[in-house]
Parts: structure tokens; C-alpha cells; sequence
């Protein structure tokens, strides 16, 4: 699999409104992510793929649907 490296878009502001009229206080990812930005992009994991083949999914969603997984401690299975 290759990899291209993909913008990561800010989040719509109509995805905005309806989060934060569904958490008035927030929640720690929105929180995250309002503090930290973005915590992972595509190029950070360029040199794990080769420069020909398949286009792979980006890996910043696994490694953010991992991190969020440790917070919650829930397991992989």
C-alpha cells in the first residue's frame, strides 16, 4: 500500500453547532481537540509505506481511533 498524504479539514461549523449543543459543557475529545489541534497527520507516517501500490487509508484515523481507545480503556477486540 502507498500513501498520499491527504489536508485534514477543520471540522464544518454546522458539525460545530450540533457538538456543542449536544455537550453545552464539551467532552474531552472536544476539548482535545480544541486545545491541541490536530494530533496527527499523513506525513508523520510517510516513511511506513512504500512510494508505490495501493492507496492506503489514512493512518491518522487509526492512530487517533487508538488513543481515544486508551482513554476509554476499551480493548481492541
Amino acid at each position: 500500500m502507498t500513501l498520499h498524504p491527504r489536508y485534514i479539514p477543520d471540522v464544518p461549523e454546522e458539525t460545530v453547532k450540533v457538538a456543542k449543543a449536544a455537550f453545552r459543557k464539551g467532552n474531552r475529545y472536544m476539548q482535545m481537540r480544541d486545545e491541541l489541534g490536530t494530533l496527527f497527520s499523513d506525513e508523520q507516517f510517510m516513511d511506513l509505506f512504500p512510494q508505490v501500490g495501493q492507496l492506503a487509508e489514512s493512518p491518522w484515523r487509526l492512530a487517533l481511533v487508538t488513543v481515544m481507545q486508551f482513554a476509554e480503556n476499551l480493548t481492541d477486540r
